[in-house]
């Protein structure tokens, strides 16, 4: 048997590695307080699954689903983008439906990259950016995102050589990993900037209805003229704490929207036509489930940026997502506080190395767990001296 090529340079998946560790340490019984994957504990709402149930029992769920999606789904996602962010979008050619936002991310490059073509993204980030620009037999540029510059690119630092042969400029606010946002000037900035050096900009909104303290994330889209150079990817599964049910889009540029439907009815055979038309219900019905989702998620963030300052952290609330991206103490690498961590208290985070070189020097809590579990992890760091000095 003799391997791609290609997989060589791919790493093992981030989380599966932290998923085996956990099941390790649970095997030998310990009670791990999970800040790892970004998975929300809470219920799906029951009016969505009210909504699947009346849908199983209708025989046209079970046949195959148009590559694009059913345009009752592409309806619903005209309409919740006129409603939310104010932007007009053409359900018949401006709409895609995905397996979840991950599956629509992975299979972009494919349409527009080609051996030697280069990515920009900035870093940390997730994974997949860099990992399927490099399926694609691209090259990935990274563009660190500091502190100091409140985690936005700076686009005057890359090279023209670079330019030249980028395809693809990826954005992600509110930011995974840092939590960090971003206001309509840079995405303006973003926008021009695109159309300047003929580039397509890939906005990430997985997180755009996590905001607190009364702040709502914008839309890139919502710029005059953005439509012209982007595509934005989203999903119902942080939305509507609907991870499993594998249900996203992907909106904007129809020929970069046609582009990626044409790639996915190639490699998939859509989403199941059941989780549709019930997500058609998520995105139609009354937002109030997701106002309150909101609303836990921030008090939890309150309960652990509090706990966290205690132990001589000095960490601001993030607005929006549910992350916070926490330095390391001094002496200690991304790897070395995960391990400490996990070792002597049996809390699990996820090393900000991971999601590029300019994670190192931190670790990401997803605060997806009550806030008592929350409340203990500070307790059981407090117990082992674990402190921000």
């Amino acid at each position: 048997m003799r391997k791609s090529k290609r997989l060589d340079k791919i790493p093992p998946y981030l989380f599966v590695k932290i998923e085996e560790k956990k099941a390790e340490l649970v095997k030998n019984g310990v009670d791990v307080i999970d800040f790892g994957i970004g998975d929300p504990d809470l219920a799906t709402p029951r009016h969505i699954f009210k909504k699947m149930h009346e849908v199983l029992d209708q025989d046209k769920s079970a046949n195959y689903p148009s590559s694009k999606g059913e345009l009752s789904f592409r309806a619903a996602v005209s309409d919740w983008y006129k409603k939310r962010f104010n932007v007009e979008l053409d359900p018949n050619s401006e709409v895609c439906a995905l397996l979840g936002s991950k599956e629509g991310l992975s299979h972009l490059p494919l349409a527009f990259i080609d051996n030697g073509d280069i990515s920009l993204i900035p870093e940390p980030s997730y994974p997949v950016y860099k990992i399927s620009t490099m399926l694609a037999g691209g090259e990935p540029y990274l563009i660190p995102l500091k502190a100091e510059n409140k985690f936005l690119p700076q686009l005057d630092t890359i090279p023209q050589a670079v330019l030249k042969k980028a395809k693809l400029f990826y954005i992600n606010y509110p930011n995974n990993p840092t939590g960090a946002v971003a206001g309509m000037d840079f995405f303006e900035k973003c926008v021009k900037f695109c159309k300047s050096n003929d580039l397509l900009l890939v906005s990430d909104l997985a997180y755009s209805e996590m905001g607190y303290d009364g702040y709502v994330p914008h839309s890139v889209l919502e710029v005059p003229g953005a439509k012209d150079v982007t595509i934005e990817f989203h999903s119902l599964s942080k939305t509507f704490n609907m991870t499993g049910w594998r249900i996203g889009m992907a909106v904007g540029n129809a020929e970069a929207v046609g582009a990626l439907a044409t790639i996915k009815s190639n490699v998939d055979s859509g989403a199941f036509k059941a989780i549709q038309f019930t997500a058609v219900e998520a995105l139609s019905a009354s937002q109030k489930c997701v106002e309150e989702n909101s609303k836990i998620f921030e008090k939890r963030r309150n309960v652990l940026i509090h706990g966290l300052n205690s132990l001589g952290w000095k960490l601001e609330k993030p607005k929006a997502t549910f992350y916070v991206w926490v330095p390391t103490p001094k002496g200690e690498t991304s790897a070395s506080f995960t391990e400490k961590l996990l070792e002597e208290t049996g809390i699990l985070v996820v090393p900000g190395s991971g999601y590029g070189p300019s994670g190192e020097g931190y670790v990401r809590f997803a605060i997806t767990l009550p806030k008592e579990r929350i409340e203990e992890a500070i307790e059981r760091m407090k117990k082992k001296n674990i402190f921000f000095i």
